[in-house]
């Protein structure tokens, strides 16, 4: 993945990632306010060579004791200092379980050992830490042969008493938040980048282009309100989805301009993916523009369309094809212009049939013939073949898209049903597109006058009546 890609990510799943970073400070938080606050006491102890006469002597004593208080501070952790400290101060424990609470260490070309206690009471770990340090001058004779005199050869002192400290060393809240914070940062970002990884939903235009060369015709903005009002064009002309279906009006235009026939069929991969509702605007918007539209209900199965143009859709197109109805009766003009909709109709047994048959030909040229543009809202490609049947018969398809909703494989098999039957597919329509945040589509390569193109219709064609 681009660095792009990456930014992408945190804009989408910013906010689980901000979730992870309180969890995990907040869980650090409870940590530290749960857990035993631990105060530790220093001491140091000095070690100096003795009975020195002469500067070459001196400096050897210097060097023996140098190498010596190294073994002083390995001394303090084991059972000859520490059992004494235990008896001293009666404390319940073994001198193995006092010697993890215990560190001793020499700076380097010092002799001075510095000798450290954490105890849960501050009082007690300044007492073992004294303990310890006037334990460890008692032993030292025993651990150090004397000289030739008969006199001990180093002689140990406290350098600094162990006081009473005020602050306990740990829990360090506040860096013990700050890495809960950045443990929670990876996560997040580690589960925001699986997510991403894992997801197959189609989700922008980057990822349609990734998957085909066909060129995206439009983007239709994302309406909660849809569902109830459907006819967006019509009843909000200025709002930013009624602009996205001008868009895609505008370049329609440019589709199909070498052959004669201009009939379309609008498909989808799936069920409510807004096909319906996208046909419906797109014609409404074509009528505005001065075009003659023919719609047809071409889903036979689970119509919609007359639905949502409020219209009677018990006599349509099934009926015309077994020649029950005329289709000049079948026809219903919509909104006082020069859009007309051949609904549905009863629904068929066989509907894969109908819409192949010789009948279904003869209607889409003689509605070829007397309109515009004919828009047919076909059935989803992949339950059932109609939408494919279709697309064979007419210019060719365009394939909408639901944006966060459309999976890859299920795209990539949509378009392998239409190539499959051989039929040209125009482009992409992606619908419920979001207008904010990193999925958000630009509209403003899509405006109508952005080509300086301007349609001119068939003025010698015929209208419906």
């Amino acid at each position: 993945m681009e660095l792009r890609d990456y930014l992408r990510i945190l804009r989408r799943h910013w906010v689980v990632i901000l979730v992870m970073v309180l969890v995990g400070a907040g869980a650090a938080a409870t940590y530290s306010v749960l857990v035993t606050p631990m105060y530790e006491a220093r001491t140091k102890v000095f070690v100096a060579a003795t009975g020195a006469s002469s500067v070459t002597e001196l400096n050897a004593g210097s060097s023996f004791t140098q190498q010596i208080v190294r073994s002083y501070a390995e001394v303090v952790r084991t059972g000859i200092v520490l059992e004494p400290v235990i008896d001293d101060l009666d404390l319940d424990e073994t001198p193995a379980e006092l010697a993890t609470r215990i560190t001793a260490s020499v700076k380097l070309d010092t002799v001075i050992v510095e000798i450290s206690v954490t105890d849960s009471d501050a009082e007690q770990a300044a007492r073992i830490a004294n303990a310890v340090a006037r334990r460890l001058i008692e032993a030292a004779p025993e651990l150090t042969p004397t000289n030739a005199g008969g006199s001990d050869p180093v002689r140990i002192t406290v350098a600094q008493r162990a006081v009473l400290p005020t602050e306990p060393v740990s829990p360090q809240t506040s860096l013990n938040i700050i890495l809960g914070a950045i443990v929670g940062l990876v996560l997040g970002l580690a589960i925001a980048v699986l997510h991403t990884v894992l997801d197959q939903r189609i989700r922008g235009a980057r990822e349609v282009a990734q998957l085909t060369d066909r060129p995206i015709l439009g983007a239709i903005a994302y309406d909660p309100k849809a569902s109830e009002r459907p006819l967006i064009v019509q009843v909000d002309p200025l709002s930013p989805r009624s602009e996205s279906f001008r868009a895609l009006r505008t370049n329609l235009q440019f589709v199909g301009m070498d052959g004669t026939n201009r009939s379309f069929v609008m498909t989808s991969s799936l069920e409510l993916e807004g096909k319906s509702t996208t046909t419906a605007n797109l014609a409404i918007a074509l009528r505005d523009s001065g075009l003659s539209v023919c719609v047809i209900e071409g889903d036979l199965r689970r119509p919609k369309l007359a639905e949502y143009l409020g219209l009677e859709g018990a006599v349509g197109l099934s009926d015309v094809l077994i020649g029950r109805v005329p289709l000049q009766d079948a026809l219903q003009r919509w909104g006082g212009g020069n859009m007309f909709v051949l609904p549905a109709g009863q629904r068929p047994p066989n509907p894969s049939e109908l819409l192949g048959s010789a009948a279904m030909s003869r209607v889409l040229r003689q509605l070829e013939s007397e309109f515009h543009i004919v828009l047919i809202d076909a059935p989803p490609l992949l339950p059932v073949t109609d939408g494919a049947i279709l697309s064979k018969q007419t210019s060719g398809a365009i394939l909408l898209v639901a944006a966060g909703r459309t999976h890859r494989g299920q795209f990539e098999a949509a378009l392998a049903s239409l190539e499959g039957v051989g039929a040209t597919i125009h482009g992409i329509v992606m619908t419920m597109v979001p207008t904010k945040g990193p999925d958000a589509y630009g509209y403003g390569g899509y405006g109508s006058g952005g080509y300086g193109y301007t349609y001119q219709p068939k003025v010698d064609a015929p209208r419906a009546v």
